[in-house]
């Protein structure tokens, strides 16, 4: 199966490269390298077709996939705060390029495209945890922009018959998550910054949760989304299904790095979220998916890799 990853050379999208080489399908990769690198790409790079193109630009995008039977659509500003400062410019990265990733594969004649979408989509609304027939309330720009490409990725698949399929990432860590960039999650920073012995600064209380999951799982996620049967025009979320809290994560690190944890802290930031865990179970239903990494043993690898 040939097949295209917009953004292909960033975190996530290197590690969906990878699954689908090992799974020996035809990659090519579409990416600007604003936030994504070559080095991602460098012990694969003989074996994929990398362009260097913007997905705002339409003709570039048809170009790199024509002839390409999936597009897993990765490709995105995914800084909350950057949204927040920047709206106009996240707006046309994040749904532009989106909907021209939608008419491209329509134009192309593609089979199907993998939109990484977001747990943002459902805001602050405190009930945990978070199910896909929950009503949407996303409270930053990202979070209105993903869901606005997941009603477009809904209306294509009923207009024009491409099949679509949303993932809805919680918060993704693993290797080649860069902790200098200000995508970066909380996971790599912690890491970094223990690793090079210092303290850790948390954004308010430390007892806010996230639902993290490892990237390898996540790519998992999107090839099992790319074939599975009756599933167009669906969302669904990706993640582990467990609830862990700053300061534990904090506490697990150290243990990972074998350092006591400093811990500091500053004023909550505008637009985070209190609790967020996800549930699974559509995904695990209809999907065939089920995380095959714990957040202990992605932090192990994650802290082995660093040292590497």
């Amino acid at each position: 199966m040939r097949t295209l990853v917009t953004g292909g050379a960033g975190f996530i999208g290197s590690h969906i490269v990878r699954r689908l080489l090992e799974l020996g399908h035809a990659v090519r990769v579409l990416d600007d390298f604003s936030t994504g690198s070559r080095d991602n790409l460098a012990e694969v790079s003989s074996d994929v077709e990398i362009t260097a193109g913007d997905v705002r630009d339409a003709d570039a995008l048809e170009r790199v996939a024509n002839g390409c039977e999936v597009i897993f659509h990765e490709a995105a500003i995914v800084s909350v705060p950057y949204s927040i400062e920047h709206p106009m410019e996240s707006h046309a990265v994040n749904v532009v390029g989106t909907l021209n990733t939608l008419e491209v594969a329509r134009r192309v004649g593609a089979r199907r495209v993998v939109f990484a979408s977001s747990a943002a989509v459902y805001g602050a609304e405190p009930t945990l945890p978070k199910v896909e027939s929950m009503l949407p309330a996303p409270i930053s720009p990202y979070g209105v922009e993903k869901l606005t490409c997941e009603h477009y990725l809904a209306a294509w698949a009923h207009l024009f018959g491409v099949e679509t399929v949303a993932l809805r990432y919680f918060n993704v860590f693993g290797p080649r998550q860069d902790p200098s960039s200000p995508y970066s999650g909380v996971i790599s920073v912690f890491v970094d910054r223990l690793l090079a012995g210092r303290g850790v600064t948390f954004f308010g209380d430390g007892r806010q949760t996230r639902d993290f999951v490892y990237a390898g799982d996540v790519a998992e996620a999107n090839v099992l989304a790319a074939s599975a049967r009756g599933v167009s025009g669906r969302a669904y979320n990706v993640a582990c299904g467990r609830e862990t809290s700053l300061l534990d994560l904090a506490t697990m690190i150290g243990d990972a790095v074998g350092r006591p944890v400093v811990r500091t802290f500053e004023p909550a930031r505008v637009g985070d979220i209190a609790r967020s865990s996800a549930d699974i179970g559509r995904a695990r239903d209809e999907l065939g998916y089920a995380p095959a990494v714990t957040v202990e043993e992605g932090l192990r690898r994650l802290v082995a890799a660093r040292r590497a």
